[in-house]
């Protein structure tokens, strides 16, 4: 049975509603979830994997609300229960999505519990290391190039502690990327003087290890990212005197005690102490550290360390203008690059993405180049100029070169460098008319509103569907069938079956609202010789017939799209998957973002300002 359309889209909630002014109990709507989900969703075995009897009160519910938002998506949406099974009354199912979305917007925050979350013991992603190295060294390559890509946990980042593991072969690779560094920085004359800034005039013994008492304490420090003590310095000045006994220059003996320094816990972990106590404040080196893996995914600069060192700290202020200032530099554009391709996806075009060459030869290397720095560049931009995040749904303006202005149709753009291009047309703009989103959300052969769709309700909303059965049945690969039919048409008949209705419901609608740009991202209005139909109709009553009219729609839900950047960006910083606790500061900081007309930098810097970046508990 449909859902009544009047009912306002769980979608467009935001967590920042008063606190609840009284609801029914649990026991009150539990009836209506027994008679009508429990048959699919309860006891042992449980259709994709929900069990809604595993939440008993409305603070088991709240301690999970993304979750029961979805619920409320599917019903509401009329996805479940299935068409073929018993459905509740139009009355029921008002009570139960008013009730769900009072329990998930009306949380009394002042009874979650104050805590930083559980910590984890976070070894140096790839991108990490790689940098922290060049900013150790000085030297400008990229040893970790050959170590086994790291995966993504929850948040979807490769910075999430739960999913650094250290596979016995990565050892290997630490020692031999230790080895690869040396050798490189102390061939290089300008990083082989910075090395040696202690070296010993002459031949004594006492000189000489005085002098890598002192390298080693300099180095040792910016490595492990805290002054160290002797005790901390005696295995490394341990190897020194091992190389210096057996005859070994100064150098070389210094090169051994440096690499161990580059294999230690110390160095490839970012260790913080553990104290007693439930929860503590982080000293001024961890913060530092926090701050700078956080900002530029490598070490705390000297100033940040100085600055550590004397207690000083920059105020809160002097974070986002240092965080504006180091955007807008060379160092730091891997930090844009790599962090927003894992968030949005387009990542896939150094990847998986593939367009058919033969369907579609004019995806060159230098287009596809050219796609994924439009998307960087854009974001670099949001950034450095501190806009506002809602500039990703919609925007007037891109960055294009001569390359992709042509791709896309835009007139009077000349050369290879990439630079701010006017749009004309509000199908452009935002993330959604991008090239690269467009390919990384398309099959070789052909589009797919399937995935442009739950691309949208998972990475612009927040709201994923959930994997598809079993037995979903495939669709064709390509969109060139001799039956007649438009691809539209055959994705509407494999709607029809039972199990895939539901999500398709929700996912199609939003990707056929795309369906103007091809698998390469092209405008086009036809396809196979027959009209591009882009209309369509949410759930929830609004209807659209081009990108422009869904983006339109989208900024409607502007509060959940600040809601969901604020959970990922979170998720960044801390290294881990959000939970229930952290809902005070994504309530907080949603809060700030909104208020400040929805801007970037107020976002990173209430991130930094929050109780989880700044305390940690055993």
């Amino acid at each position: 049975m449909p859902a009544p359309r009047h009912l306002t889209a769980i979608a467009a909630v935001s967590l920042l509603a008063p606190p609840a002014q009284g609801a029914e109990e649990f026991s009150a709507i539990q009836p209506i979830l027994e008679a009508n989900c429990y048959r699919c969703h309860g006891g042992e075995k449980t259709k994709g994997d929900i069990n809604l009897t595993d939440y008993t009160t409305l603070a088991t519910i709240q301690r999970n609300p993304k979750f029961w938002e979805n619920v409320a998506h599917t019903v509401e949406a009329g996805e479940m229960p299935p068409e073929d099974e018993k459905q509740p009354s139009d009355e029921e199912r008002k009570r139960l999505l008013a009730w769900i979305k009072d329990a998930v917007t009306n949380i009394d925050y002042s009874k979650i519990p104050k805590d930083p979350g559980r910590p984890a013991l976070r070894r140096l992603n790839r991108e990490e290391y790689n940098n922290t190295i060049r900013d150790l060294f000085g030297v400008d390559f990229r040893p970790g190039k050959n170590f086994p890509e790291d995966g993504a946990g929850d948040g979807g980042f490769n910075n999430n502690g739960d999913a650094l593991f250290l596979p016995p072969i990565l050892m290997e690779k630490y020692l031999e990327a230790a080895n690869a560094v040396l050798a490189d920085a102390f061939a290089n004359e300008r990083s082989r003087a910075r090395l040696l800034f202690a070296a010993p005039a002459g031949d004594d013994p006492a000189e000489a290890r005085a002098a890598a008492e002192k390298t080693l304490k300099f180095f040792g420090a910016y490595a492990f990212r805290r002054p160290v003590e002797d005790a901390d310095l005696a295995p490394y000045l341990a190897l020194f005197d091992r190389g210096s006994k057996r005859g070994d220059s100064f150098a070389d003996s210094l090169k051994l005690a440096l690499r161990g320094v580059l294999i230690s816990p110390r160095f490839l972990y970012r260790i913080e102490a553990d104290k007693s106590g439930k929860a503590w404040k982080i000293d001024d080196f961890e913060l530092a550290s926090r701050l700078s893996y956080f900002l530029w995914s490598s070490m705390p600069d000297r100033d940040l360390f100085a600055a550590a060192a004397e207690g000083k700290l920059p105020s809160p202020p002097s974070w986002r203008r240092r965080s504006s200032a180091c955007w807008r530099t060379k160092r730091h554009r891997r930090w844009r690059t790599l962090r927003l391709g894992q968030w949005f996806g387009f990542d896939k075009l150094k990847t998986t993405a593939n367009p058919d060459p033969e369907r579609y030869p004019q995806f060159t290397m230098p287009l596809r180049v050219a796609m994924y720095r439009e998307a960087t560049e854009f974001f670099t931009s949001l950034l450095r100029e501190d806009k506002s995040i809602l500039y990703l749904l919609h925007s007037d303006y891109t960055y294009a070169n001569d390359v992709l202005a042509r791709h896309y149709g835009i007139p009077g753009v000349q050369g290879s460098e990439m630079r701010p291009v006017k749009l004309p047309d509000r199908n452009r703009g935002g993330v959604l008319g991008m090239g690269a989103i467009q390919v990384a959300t398309s099959l070789p052969l052909r589009t797919s509103p399937a995935i442009r769709g739950k691309w949208v309700l998972e990475e612009l909303l927040g709201t994923p569907p959930p994997p598809p059965p079993q037995n979903a049945g495939q669709l064709p690969q390509d969109d060139r069938q001799p039956d007649g039919l438009t691809f539209r048409q055959r994705l509407e008949l494999h709607r029809r079956e039972p199990s895939c209705a539901g999500c398709h419901k929700r996912m199609d609608p939003l990707g056929f609202g795309l369906e103007n740009f091809d698998a390469i991202g092209r405008w086009r209005t036809e396809q196979n010789g027959k009209p591009i139909d882009a209309a369509g109709e949410l759930p929830t009553g609004e209807s659209f017939a081009s990108p422009a009219d869904l983006k339109r729609i989208l900024l409607t839900r502007r509060e959940a799209f600040a809601r969901h950047m604020t959970e990922k960006m979170l998720s960044y910083a801390l290294g881990r998957g959000v939970g229930y606790t952290d809902l005070p500061t994504i309530k907080s900081v949603g809060e700030a973002v909104i208020a400040d007309d929805y801007k970037i930098g107020t976002m990173v810097l209430e991130i930094a300002k929050s109780y989880p970046f700044q305390h940690r508990r055993n």
